[in-house]
């Protein structure tokens, strides 16, 4: 890799010589501007406001423009005799913990080369130091004709350096959070948690640029003489819809379980969505009160329906209670009928069977 700068490392009274390389490329697809009516190329000339000609790279200065727009010109010459120490210097100030370096710090990343044999040991010693302590260095360096501030870090084998800007660089953030004030249940929080859970980590060397893929298979389909690629199919209307945020959480939840293969609680497959409000209907989702109620309602109806079936039961057991004594009553009856049939047919026989006494 090509070094975009050369200096060395102030590490108290060690100087570690090292080589400046850049540690990120951009993968993005460029694009040229040109004529759309017939393709020629758009380019930018430099010209002066002045004389309307066009000037060469050679031919340009610098200047700083005051508040009224006055022009005042800096030379080189001025610039290089401004005392700036870390000219060629990474200058080490502070050894702090990473925890301490806010992100929104981070700039562009460099890795640090050593230069030459001699610089091996004492790049080797910083770099074991930075592990041992768990800690990342903070430094001042000059690049680019600015000083500019740099965090120090061990990334496998070898030094890389984070360019932060400045602690006065980073703006407040005044007025960017929500104004009006927002009350979040704890059922939602439940369920975003149950989503963070779900979704679990990712390796994120696995990750890719979708879109930069698109645009190179779109590029490579024109030039062989293809009219491009045909548009995705729209996942749904967006925007300016007020939402449900409790489906949506449960929606989503159960779709990053399929797409696990853990599958949904429910057994329903497809994408997660959101439920529209004004769609959804109250079977959709209770509240604890509504559900308290439905408890309530079904209790009552069980009753009511439970009344006149031990009401009808009862009737259907007393009925049957009745016709069984009707049934004895009778036969009762019938028995002490008869009883008293056969008495008064014993009498009648008795009076028949005894002789008569005759008079003398």
């Amino acid at each position: 890799m090509r070094s975009i700068w050369n200096g060395a490392i102030s590490f108290g009274l060690v100087s570690i010589p090292i080589k400046l390389v850049n540690a990120t490329e951009s993968r993005s697809v460029s694009f040229r501007q040109i004529h759309a009516e017939d393709g020629g190329r758009i380019r930018y000339r430099k010209v002066c406001e002045l004389d309307g000609e066009e000037v060469s790279q050679a031919e340009i200065g610098k200047a700083y423009e005051d508040a009224d727009g006055t022009m005042i010109p800096i030379t080189d010459e001025d610039l290089a005799s401004l005392p700036l120490p870390t000219a060629k210097t990474i200058e080490i100030v502070a050894f702090v913990p990473a925890a301490e370096i806010d992100p929104l710090q981070m700039d562009a990343a460099y890795y640090l080369s050593a230069s030459g044999v001699p610089a091996a040991k004492p790049y080797t010693l910083l770099r074991e130091a930075l592990k041992r302590s768990d800690k990342v260095a903070v430094a001042k360096y000059a690049l680019r004709g600015r000083e500019r501030l740099g965090m120090l870090r061990v990334v496998d084998d070898v030094i890389a350096m984070h360019g932060l800007l400045w602690p006065d660089e980073i703006r407040a953030p005044e007025g960017v959070a929500p104004e009006t004030p927002v009350a979040i249940r704890e059922a939602e929080l439940d369920l975003a948690d149950a989503l963070m859970a779900t979704l679990g980590e990712v390796d994120i060397n696995t990750l890719h640029d979708d879109y930069r893929e698109a645009v190179e298979e779109m590029i490579a389909a024109k030039a062989e003489g293809g009219a491009g690629v045909a548009p995705p199919e729209p996942k749904g209307e967006g925007g300016g819809k007020v939402i449900d945020l409790m489906a949506a959480l449960e929606s989503s939840v159960r779709a990053a379980k399929e797409a696990r293969g853990e599958g949904g609680e429910s057994g329903e497959g497809g994408v997660a969505g959101v439920t529209e409000l004004a769609q959804r209907t109250p079977a959709a989702r209770a509240t604890p009160k509504e559900t308290g109620a439905r408890k309530s309602t079904a209790k009552s109806a069980a009753k009511k329906t439970a009344a006149p079936a031990r009401k009808s039961t009862a009737k259907s057991a007393a009925k049957k209670t009745a016709a069984k004594k009707s049934t004895t009553t009778k036969s009762t009856s019938t028995a002490k009928s008869t009883a008293k049939k056969t008495a008064g047919d014993k009498k009648q026989t008795a009076k028949k069977a005894t002789p008569r006494k005759r008079s003398a």
